[in-house]
């Protein structure tokens, strides 16, 4: 487990190294299908790129998920949770939040065969590489070209009233589930006017939006883990997958077949 609030922390490899050697320590690794890393912390920024599998990441103000072929940015400092929805295989660095420019907030993005050659070479640097030198330039170059990389609509803004949160949390257990607002204002305690009006300050939309960006987050790690796009369709509450591909489509920049083979 990592440990960044210390001088050394240890990977499953039983490997230790001083955490203060360098500003960015990187490294490749993998984790089982169900695995789950309760919440916590970093004092240094985390970059996750997926190689294969799907990973979801929790955080106290939204929910992601992470396909194959992406990356998160994660700031230093924000508690998280992080759950393997497959088999993982991915790559990991964690950077001094001091250098360069980061990104203040999290988010999912595509990765360019740039950044991913970047990534690559700064998990097989020396503990020792040289901050002056080359490796300190891709470093640099990376961290240019995080800011520039188009961003994925993988994420659901989780509210921060207890009343909504339940609904939610719910609603994230099973997207598939179409209940009107009505029924979910009821079980929140709401009048259906006070819901709709205090769901949309917290999270930025109107719970129909919400949901179906829940439904395009869990359809995108069940295709990741190989289901059929007619079975992904049906299990996240379209009633057609001619309707789901559109919904898909327009918020992957690709189809969910191209998107399941990927």
């Amino acid at each position: 487990m990592l440990n960044f609030g210390s001088t050394v922390f240890g990977v499953d490899r039983r490997e230790f190294v001083p955490i203060a050697c360098r500003p960015v320590i990187a490294y490749e690794d993998k984790f089982p299908r169900g695995y789950v890393y309760p919440e916590h912390t970093h004092d240094r920024a985390q970059l996750s790129f997926s190689l294969s599998g799907v990973m979801s990441v929790l955080t106290e103000h939204a929910s992601f998920i992470l396909p194959p072929g992406r990356a998160i940015w994660i700031p230093a400092k924000t508690r998280h949770q992080v759950a393997c929805r497959s088999a993982m295989h991915f790559q990991i660095a964690y950077i001094d939040p001091d250098i360069g420019e980061q990104p203040e907030t999290c988010r999912v993005f595509d990765v360019s065969p740039l950044v991913r050659g970047l990534i690559h070479e700064i998990t097989a640097f020396d503990l020792n590489y040289d901050l002056a030198g080359r490796e300190g330039r891709i470093i640099k170059l990376l961290l240019e070209e995080i800011v520039r990389m188009p961003l994925l609509s993988v994420r659901a803004i989780m509210p921060s009233d207890p009343r909504l949160r339940q609904i939610c949390d719910a609603i994230m257990a099973d997207p598939s589930d179409n209940r009107e607002i009505s029924a979910w204002a009821e079980i929140a305690g709401m009048s259906r006017r006070s819901f709709t009006r205090h769901f949309k300050q917290e999270t930025g939309m109107g719970l129909a939006a919400w949901r179906q960006q829940v439904r395009l987050m869990e359809a995108a790690a069940r295709l990741s883990s190989g289901e059929s796009v007619t079975s992904v369709a049906l299990a996240v509450g379209y009633e057609s997958p001619g309707a789901f591909t559109t919904a898909f489509q327009r918020a992957f920049g690709t189809p969910p077949s191209a998107f399941r083979e990927r």
